[in-house]
């Protein structure tokens, strides 16, 4: 009884298609309504870049680079992607488009510390240690943003990601308060870059509320100098 019970409820609660011309249009323009709705934020994030959008080749000059965290492996050293970040960034600095990198990323546990692992890949490529500030309480896009500029000062900048991920960072750090061009790191097209570009249709829904809103960071203080001491001794 309880098997026949629990097999109607399922019956019934299963969708059904419309069976009518006109419930059939509905559902049509229901569903073309929601495509459009969807869309709008990755729509939004797109057209508020437009233009701002650079190379480590054409980049133009920025007094620091911002460089995102995206992962470590088992050993602690930086996934592939964040490490092609890396060598972007080097890029940047060696050809004196920087001044300073700020690397910012996860260390919300005591082993996993993406900025450390950062600053080691950068002075192995021959970056001095004395022009990287670390953040440590990047957690996300907006942690990193907001605290670039609420935190370490930064009023202008390079953003360095992978071109999946370029625009949202752009757009979080404009409504942050920087002035920003993003470089972006071109990427084997493989199943996890269309999964990442997925995701960012996603992290657009959230970003149009974090740009409208503007939420605290996860850690918002207290104020760091490492930047400006830097940059006034340039």
């Amino acid at each position: 009884m309880i098997t026949d019970r629990l097999r109607r409820v399922l019956r019934a609660a299963r969708p059904r298609m419309p069976r009518t011309t006109r419930g059939k249009r509905r559902a049509l323009q229901a569903a073309m309504v929601l495509s459009v709705l969807g869309l709008l934020p990755s729509a939004w994030v797109y057209v508020t870049t437009d233009g701002r959008v650079r190379t480590v080749d054409n980049a133009p000059s920025a007094p620091v680079a911002v460089v995102f965290g995206a992962g470590l492996r088992p050993d602690g050293e930086p996934t592939q992607w964040l490490a092609h970040r890396l060598d972007a960034a080097a890029e940047l600095y060696h050809s004196g488009r920087v001044r300073a990198l700020l690397v910012t990323g996860d260390n919300s546990t005591e082993d996993y510390n993406e900025p450390d692992s950062m600053r080691r890949y950068l002075v192995e490529h021959d970056v001095p240690a004395d022009r990287i500030v670390a953040d440590y309480a990047g957690f996300n896009t907006w942690n990193s943003c907001a605290r670039a500029a609420s935190v370490f000062g930064v009023s202008e900048a390079l953003l360095v990601t992978q071109d999946f991920h370029i625009r949202r960072a752009l757009a979080l750090c404009e409504a942050a308060g920087i002035d920003a061009h993003g470089v972006a790191v071109p990427e084997w097209r493989s199943p996890v870059w269309v999964f990442s570009g997925l995701r960012e249709m996603a992290g657009a829904v959230t970003a149009v509320y974090q740009a409208a809103f503007t939420p605290s960071p996860t850690f918002p203080g207290p104020r760091d100098t490492g930047l400006d001491e830097i940059l006034s001794e340039s």
